[in-house]
């Protein structure tokens, strides 16, 4: 949960709505009371995405899923 006053607010909206959008409450206070929490809605989350790296893999040797020696003994 983060916590901001209205003036960080105002200055960090921007921040805020990232924040929001990742999942993260976020409150505004007004003299550390709080009045107001920012959420997202369940349309606008960022969907996770799965293979988003695919471009950073540049190489992968063929054994790269074999068996391991040092683990031999525990593979039994």
């Amino acid at each position: 949960m983060t916590q901001v006053t209205i003036h960080q607010a105002k200055t960090n909206l921007s921040k805020l709505i990232q924040l929001a959008l990742s999942g993260e409450e976020v409150i505004i206070a007004r003299r550390n009371l709080p009045v107001v929490r920012l959420v997202a809605l369940p349309e606008a989350r960022y969907q996770r995405r799965i293979g988003g790296a695919k471009e950073a893999i540049t190489f992968i040797a063929d054994d790269f899923d074999a068996p391991l020696a040092d683990f031999e003994a525990y593979m039994r």
